[in-house]
């Protein structure tokens, strides 16, 4: 688990993140969870087969299609789905800092080869709840 001071340094060291599994209907979590964080500052790079563009930005059919660095891979994608994901993950170059797996999304095997390969790994928790909870300052700067 993440202390509060390693969770800090990825929302400040990650400003592309690039989210497996986005949505574009705006209920969903998917889609409210990216539009927070770009909304404060992160560039979205949205990846998933199924949608074209999203939150005004072009969709990446698959991570290894992302034509920039990427900082932070955030992940709303089954635990079932994991195991394949860190496979794309590892092959990128260079590789991110650090994994997102969203709440209710927990796979100890595929952090730990994450992990093992020197990146920062969080489990099953929301990453717009933990940048606003730990960057309030930040959050409030950009909603001025």
């Amino acid at each position: 688990m993440c202390t509060d001071a390693e969770l800090r340094e990825i929302f400040e060291r990650c400003r592309s993140i690039a989210v497996v599994g986005i949505k574009a209907g705006v209920e969903d979590d998917a889609f409210r969870v990216p539009r927070y964080m770009q909304a404060h500052g992160h560039r979205i790079l949205p990846v998933s087969p199924k949608l074209e563009r999203v939150l005004g930005e072009r969709v990446f059919p698959a991570l290894a299609a992302v034509d920039v660095a990427i900082d932070l891979v955030n992940l709303f994608r089954a635990p079932r789905h994991l195991p394949a994901h860190v496979d794309e993950i590892l092959a990128l170059d260079p590789r991110p800092f650090a994994a997102w797996f969203q709440l209710g999304i927990r796979h100890d095997q595929a952090a730990g080869r994450l992990r093992a390969a020197g990146l920062r790994v969080v489990q099953d928790r929301c990453l717009m709840v933990e940048h606003a909870r730990l960057m309030p300052a930040r959050a409030h700067s950009v909603l001025r």
